[in-house]
């Protein structure tokens, strides 16, 4: 478990405990569609969003996701790094232009 999801640990238990599976899935779930109100509106298709909002929201649903690792025992910053690498080898000729003939 990493540094960040060590302070999620703490303050969760410090609060009496973690929720169930399906409960903080939900609860992601609903950052998710909170991050995706404000983005909406940053992009003027929705209400005015403003940079510190979409900041917030990013950290709720990192603090979300945190929480869902914790309870697997997955620390986040080495899944990132294995799906980095997973990007890099699959997609490494994607976004590469078209050679002229």
């Amino acid at each position: 478990m990493n540094e960040h999801q060590r302070k999620v640990d703490e303050l969760i238990r410090e609060f009496g405990g973690y929720w169930g599976p399906t409960e903080m899935l939900a609860a992601l779930m609903e950052e998710v569609g909170e991050l995706s109100r404000e983005i909406l509106g940053m992009e003027g298709v929705k209400r005015e969003g403003n940079g510190k909002k979409l900041r917030e929201e990013l950290g709720d649903v990192l603090f979300a996701l945190s929480c869902i690792a914790n309870h697997y025992d997955v620390d986040l910053l080495e899944a990132l790094e294995e799906s980095i690498e997973k990007y890099r080898s699959r997609d490494s000729r994607r976004w590469e232009k078209p050679t002229s003939t």
